[in-house]
């Protein structure tokens, strides 16, 4: 009983306010109403479509992030294969040269064998012997990628040929490679050592 009476209470408008709103269409009372309630709801909307538009930047600084991470990785992945393949194509340059100046010798000695020391049967095969070393080291050089260098009879090439001197001659047009003082060596695709070459000019 108390609390309908109180209910009561609490619903029955202000007698002063209800003479001042005296006249004035429920509808229009109602409207303030329901205007204050949509404010307050486009106050929460705006805040949350700016909660939404602050998480798709992170989201997209995120994925920048990420995708920046994984082209760097592939980059490092890429130099350090490179890197091995390098180590196992040209590891060995500096042993390399070493072993070109023991394959000088040999074909040094050999074009220096006088034909009489040839024709004697105990002579020839040492010869024959020294000959089928150098055969070796050039298995031994074109199963580990090593190849010479062609000279004689090519034109002048400042990236794998070294011109020593010059050399006066009507039978090669000038700037031909007309000598070889020492052969050069090519790693796969890298200059292992230069040709010395003497190259064709026009006579005085």
């Amino acid at each position: 009983m108390n609390n309908e009476n109180e209910k009561q209470g609490a619903e029955a408008p202000d007698p002063e306010i209800a003479e001042e709103l005296r006249g004035v269409p429920e509808d229009m009372l109602s409207d303030g109403e329901d205007a204050s309630d949509e404010e307050d709801g486009d106050e929460s909307g705006g805040d949350l479509a700016d909660a939404i538009a602050e998480l798709r930047r992170d989201l997209d600084a995120a994925k920048q992030d990420v995708l920046y991470a994984r082209a760097e990785t592939q980059n490092v992945r890429r130099r350090l294969e490179k890197d091995v393949a390098d180590a196992r194509n040209y590891g060995a340059t500096g042993f390399a040269r070493d072993i070109l100046s023991v394959a000088d010798n040999i074909a040094r000695a050999l074009e220096h064998v006088p034909d009489a020391l040839r024709e004697d049967d105990k002579s020839r095969r040492f010869i024959e012997g020294i000959e089928a070393t150098r055969r070796e080291i050039d298995k031994v050089f074109a199963q580990n990628g090593i190849s010479r260098i062609a000279a004689v009879g090519l034109p002048l090439d400042p990236n794998q040929h070294q011109a020593m001197m010059e050399v006066p001659t009507d039978e090669a047009e000038p700037g031909t490679v007309v000598q070889e003082m020492q052969a050069g060596y090519m790693l796969r695709d890298r200059l292992l050592r230069p040709a010395m070459v003497g190259v064709a000019k026009t006579p005085d």
